[in-house]
């Protein structure tokens, strides 16, 4: 098993999302290394994990050889404090050993996806890097049985991905939205590439849409090429990345698994807006729904009406952002999400009423399915993703409802002040607004209570003590 040698900087990728995101972690670090000298390494469990209902990420011994693990794995985690952290600024700076030396490092970590943006040697470097991975022999016969199939034509892959964005917890945050081509745009875009000559390999998640899009577009499917032969989820991923490898173009959204096939065979990563700009594409989404919305699954034509809002929301008026929103949460009334945008939407007009009485309903409903602060749709607006939050263009609307006297923006308004800001002082005087609007309503009152309490500490056991003995006193309070 590889272990840290203290003469020797390592360059090393642990990041514990899906697959494609530590593939493509390992070959920016081993990029790197290779480049400067360095030694690479990375952590991968070799437990197996937990059930994940989307993304099932195999032990490292059924991804690897036995060769590759003892040479590079460095365990299943490593101490974080003993390496820097390895951004675009670092790597511009000084000589990374030097610096780790002078820092008492041992080595960096080289999760940032986007590390190497630039023009360096080590960015050409990256597809040679990957390729050199050393697999286990199933997942190298997967890959190999890619490498054997026979297309008839020219082939264009166009990854619609789905899973947890369309189906999962994920399609509430709209953060991630654009890693999906929605499967309601994707007759155009097969039609387009069939006048180019090409014709379309389908890769996504939800079999029943897949199904649908090959009988009516004529385009194929991973299955038409033995994929249903890889029963294993990993080795059935690794399938297909190597098949989309050997297309000579790949569509997809901002996919690190299509970004992976395409460093596996050199295809052309092609985002789907070079084909459809985003207002086409939102018009061609919304006729689609017109016409076929009944033949979609619920969930993925709710997601089409999500795309296209999103595509158009800094351009169309908060009546038609209702309107898109409201079909979008009729075929999905899970995904509290378009309530919160669509209460939003009321505030935009100064309509705080109708506003407030679509949070009201919202936040009676979560109140009752689960009495405890902070409820699913005010964690959707204090939820930090990618270093942003994605309601943010939303706040200044709440903030207004809150101080036009409506006790349900108030609410979110002061847990959005306590989450986003250091503003305290605001934070608390939105929260007793909230209690003086409505003074017997339960809600408001415990939202009052959490936000008296304060925000909670994300380390420190004394912190996280002394959080919980605020929260005790403030049951007694209540």
């Amino acid at each position: 098993m590889a272990r840290y040698d203290p003469a020797s900087t390592v360059i090393a990728a642990t990041r514990t999302d899906g697959l494609g995101g530590r593939l493509l972690a390992m070959a920016n670090a081993k990029a790197l290394a290779d480049t400067f000298g360095y030694r690479f390494g990375f952590t991968w469990n070799r437990r197996a994990a937990a059930d994940k209902t989307f993304h099932t990420v195999e032990i490292a011994d059924r991804i690897f050889s036995p060769d590759f693990i003892e040479k590079h794995w460095l365990g299943e985690s490593i101490k974080a404090s003993d390496l820097g952290i390895l951004d675009p600024a670092a790597l511009a700076g000084r000589d990374l050993g030097e610096v780790a030396k002078e820092k008492k490092l041992r080595g960096w970590i080289c999760d940032d996806i986007d590390v190497l943006q630039s023009d360096a040697p080590q960015l050409a470097r990256r597809a040679q890097a990957l390729r050199s991975f050393d697999y286990s022999a199933p997942v190298k016969e997967a890959i190999a049985a890619a490498d054997r199939s026979r297309f008839p034509g020219p082939m264009a892959a166009l990854h619609l991905r789905s899973g947890d964005i369309v189906h999962g917890k994920h399609r509430a945050s709209l953060v991630f939205a654009d890693k999906v081509i929605p499967s309601t745009l994707a007759r155009a875009i097969v039609s387009e590439l069939s006048s180019r000559g090409m014709t379309s390999l389908l890769i996504g998640q939800h079999r029943p849409t897949l199904d649908y899009l090959r009988a009516e577009t004529g385009a194929m499917l991973t299955s038409d090429f033995g994929a249903d032969a890889f029963t294993d989820e990993t080795l059935n991923s690794f399938f297909e990345m190597a098949l989309m490898a050997r297309c000579r173009q790949i569509h997809s959204g901002s996919s690190i698994f299509a970004e992976i096939a395409s460093l596996m065979g050199g295809a052309p990563l092609t985002h789907a807006t070079a084909l459809f700009d985003a207002p086409r594409a939102a018009s061609i989404i919304i006729d689609e729904l017109k016409e076929r919305q009944a033949d979609y699954h619920p969930r993925e034509a709710a997601f089409g009406y999500q795309a296209a809002f999103l595509a158009m929301e800094d351009k169309i008026s908060p009546e038609q952002t209702r309107e898109l929103l409201e079909e979008a949460y009729a075929l999905d009334p899970e995904n509290d999400a378009y309530a919160l945008k669509i209460a939003s939407a009321w505030f935009r007009e100064r309509d705080y009423a109708a506003g407030e009485a679509v949070l009201k309903s919202v936040m009676t409903r979560q109140f009752r399915e689960r009495p405890k602060i902070p409820l699913v749709i005010m964690r959707l607006l204090g939820d930090l993703l990618f270093r942003r939050y994605p309601f943010a263009r939303d706040f200044e609307f709440f903030f207004a409802a809150g101080e036009a006297g409506c006790p349900y923006a108030a609410a979110c308004s002061a847990w959005i002040l306590q989450e986003t800001t250091a503003d305290r002082e605001r934070a608390l005087a939105m929260a007793e607004r909230a209690v003086k609007a409505a003074l017997a309503d339960p809600i408001v009152g415990k939202v009052r209570q959490r936000i008296l309490q304060g925000k909670r500490p994300k380390t420190g056991l004394l912190a996280k003590a002394r959080w919980r003995i605020a929260w005790l006193r403030g049951l007694g309070a209540w």
